[in-house]
């Protein structure tokens, strides 16, 4: 495969993490960064040594760009996006994909109309880990899957910036909290569940600044029972259990960090505990990698976050939102 060459769209600290693991991938490279403010991205550019840089339209009309970031605030992902599809990129765009499903949904037809491979860019969906999770999952190994209880959180100080500014999609559920309903829809599907009805039952809600700062959330898809935690006002272990009709899979890490993927997860059944190991990856890197796959065998999806999971994260946040605004 020839090498993707990529543009970033948005120089922040998320795009710098990004680069990062670009140098970790098998087939990109960092080609271009854009920016609203030309300067912002020259400089960016320099730092991570991009031989190109310039406004949004400078990039997005480049011939020598195939792949495009996007690792702007949430509420301009959807413009961002449709503007590089519409220009014949590739498109990795920071999850959530939009503030609302609506506008995801959108974004998504638009995407099926250029063809251009669009992924969202959950990391923790890329590498052995994931693979391995959705093995154990897709045979069975303990059964039919009943439950699944996630969380993820952190304690952010102070109480300002992004994560607390309504006028931006802040709050924790569209931070960290589609962490694990990303999750949950994976099982849901891989388990025949995702086209099954949605029912929410208890939500809780701790607000701060007039965003979601403190959340839990317990709903069904299908029969399959789910429990949802996320704070961007205390820490939260990032782990998860999925409860199986034979015993239990334990993901004491389930979603890593932004330049290691987990290593490890436990099964539990019958009173015994098996543990499974398998090689770390850069995860932001692995995630290039399937766009670059994408583009180069003609496909508009990874496999690894298919569109359906995309458009059922976003249906199901949209709800959690609702309910933790009442």
């Amino acid at each position: 495969m020839e090498k993707t060459r990529w543009a970033v769209l948005g120089p922040g600290t998320i795009s710098g993490d990004f680069v990062t693991g670009l140098r970790s991938s098998e087939f990109g490279l960092l080609h271009a960064v854009g920016s609203s403010d030309a300067e912002r991205a020259a400089a960016f550019a320099e730092r991570h040594g991009a031989p190109a840089s310039g406004t949004y339209d400078d990039v997005l009309t480049r011939d020598d760009v195939d792949a495009v970031y996007i690792g702007t605030v949430h509420t301009t992902h959807a413009e961002l996006a449709v503007r590089a599809l519409d220009a014949g990129k590739a498109v990795l765009c920071e999850k959530p994909v939009t503030p609302t499903a609506a506008e995801t949904a959108q974004v998504l037809g638009f995407a099926a109309d250029s063809g251009r491979p669009f992924v969202e860019a959950f990391k923790q969906r890329f590498g052995p880990f994931a693979d391995l999770l959705r093995m154990l999952l897709a045979e069975r190994e303990l059964g039919e899957v009943r439950e699944v209880v996630a969380a993820f959180g952190y304690d952010q100080h102070p109480r300002t910036g992004r994560a607390f500014d309504p006028s931006l999609a802040g709050g924790a559920i569209l931070d960290v909290g589609c962490y694990p309903t990303s999750l949950a829809v994976e099982v849901a599907r891989i388990t025949g569940r995702s086209e099954q009805p949605i029912v929410f039952g208890e939500v809780t809600a701790e607000r701060v600044n007039g965003v979601d700062a403190d959340t839990t959330a317990k709903l069904t898809i299908g029969d399959l029972a789910v429990e949802l935690r996320t704070a961007v006002i205390r820490e939260m272990p990032g782990a998860a259990v999925i409860r199986c009709e034979r015993g239990e899979i334990v993901l004491p890490d389930a979603w890593g960090s932004r330049t290691e993927s987990p290593s490890s997860l436990i099964l539990r059944s019958g009173g015994e505990e098996r543990v499974l190991t398998v090689p770390t990856v850069q995860p932001m890197g692995a995630e290039a990698d399937a766009v670059s796959r994408a583009l180069a065998e003609g496909r508009a999806e990874a496999p690894e976050m298919p569109w359906v999971d995309t458009r059922l994260i976003a249906h199901i946040s949209n709800r959690w939102l609702e309910a933790a605004r009442r």
